[in-house]
């Protein structure tokens, strides 16, 4: 592996990683993350509990075309 795959792929991940970033500071303001129809929220007296699993899969589809992309990209 030349060092110009690797800085592709430090690149990618730094890209990544940034935008994993902007989305945990914004992800009170996304209208729809952790509401989504399948999202299991529980709540009794001052317990709550919160498990998104919908919007875990519909972010795990995102994120597998854009990395599928990216890596296609690379080659």
């Amino acid at each position: 592996m030349d060092f110009q795959s690797v800085g592709k792929i430090l690149i990618l991940g730094g890209a990544f990683l940034a935008l994993l970033g902007l989305l945990l500071l914004f992800w009170q303001r996304i209208p729809f993350l952790g509401k989504l129809p399948g999202d299991i929220f529980l709540q009794k007296g001052s317990f709550q509990f919160l498990f998104p699993i919908v919007t875990c899969i519909i972010i795990s589809i995102v994120l597998t075309i854009i990395l599928n992309l990216a890596f296609r990209l690379i080659r």
